[in-house]
């Protein structure tokens, strides 16, 4: 688990001082995926620097697995940070190191014997699905693949929590899902806690259970990824589902339909069946006016505006509310202009 706490940064840069952190707060579950999103220079780098080590905060404090880091000096530093993986941002293997000899550096560090070095290697490799790329150099590798040579490094001495920055940066698609792959797994088969900055909401959307979102150097959004994208105004819900058209376009005047609404729906059930089920129930008939379909790592969320004309309109929209949709109402009438 990483918990950080009104955690604080600045810099000096030409003689002004900037705020990079302010105040930040957040918590990431024990193997939890999270995201750390928002525009360029919003702080994303400085914090996952700051969680690692890399750059010590002005005040606030960091615990992982409850140990408060940045109480800690000396042996006890150096062996905390080992419980910190970090993956940094761009290309960081050593070009004259195989694939291999670069995800044994840091088990060369820790001195472990070359027997166990060759076996853990190994497993890390394999994790990775590039085992057979074990005795190629860096350069002969596609930026994917030295990805995930990077990740396997970060992985090599066993951390708790694993800090990527960037990590799909320059990828094209396909690459991109490999890499992502990788992150996945090390939460599902290792138990590894990780925290990956990023500009692509597509990290967010495949792989991120927790996301925060952060603009100005401080959080503006933080939570479960499904529950944020059906808040209404959410920062998440607009970038992850299907765009629906502009809000004027929800009044009824301008479809026809007694009432309009925008319904966004959570999981396979609701997803499938209810839209169909209220109009059975309540003898309505119901227009998909826009929007569409998405998944947010294997759960099914759909983001429609529909309409509805019959009388059992508004006992349709109620009946989908308490089965947990939710539900943006147009106005039940439009004032016209004189």
């Amino acid at each position: 688990m990483i918990t950080v706490e009104n955690i604080t940064k600045s810099f000096t840069q030409n003689g002004e001082t900037v705020v990079a952190l302010d105040d930040v707060s957040m918590e990431v579950s024990a193997g939890a995926v999270c995201g750390v999103v928002g525009p360029s220079g919003a702080g994303k780098s400085t914090l996952a620097r700051s969680i690692a080590l890399l750059d010590k905060p002005d005040r606030g404090s960091i615990r992982v697995d409850g140990v408060d880091l940045l109480s800690l000096d000396g042996k006890q530093l150096r062996a905390a940070r080992r419980q910190i993986g970090v993956v940094p941002q761009g290309d960081s293997l050593l070009r004259q190191r195989t694939a291999a000899g670069n995800v044994a550096l840091p088990l060369e560090a820790a001195n472990l014997s070359p027997q166990d070095r060759r076996s853990r290697v190994g497993e890390l490799l394999d994790l990775v699905g590039l085992t057979d790329k074990a005795t190629v150099y860096p350069d002969q590798l596609s930026g994917g693949q030295r990805q995930r040579v990077a990740v396997a490094r970060a992985l090599a001495a066993k951390p708790s929590v694993l800090l990527a920055d960037e990590p799909t940066s320059a990828l094209d698609p396909q690459t991109t899902d490999s890499v992502l792959t990788v992150l996945d797994r090390a939460r599902s088969e290792l138990g590894v806690t990780v925290l990956v900055v990023t500009h692509d909401m597509t990290v967010v959307r495949r792989i991120a259970d927790d996301v925060a979102v952060l603009d100005g150097g401080r959080v503006v959004e933080h939570g479960n990824v499904v529950d944020l994208v059906s808040e209404p105004g959410s920062y998440v819900g607009s970038t992850l589902l299907p765009q629906t058209d502009q809000a004027e376009q929800l009044k009824p005047s301008v479809s026809g339909h007694d009432v309009v609404a925008e319904v966004v729906l959570v999981g396979f059930a609701a997803v499938g069946a209810l839209l169909p089920e209220a109009s059975n129930r309540f003898g309505i008939d119901l227009s998909i006016l826009g929007g569409g379909l998405t998944r947010l790592g294997d759960t099914p969320v759909a983001k429609f505006r529909v309409g509805l004309t019959g009388e059992g309109s508004e006992s349709a929209l109620k009946w989908m509310i308490e089965r947990d949709a939710h539900v943006r109402r147009a106005p039940a009438k439009v004032e016209v202009a004189a």
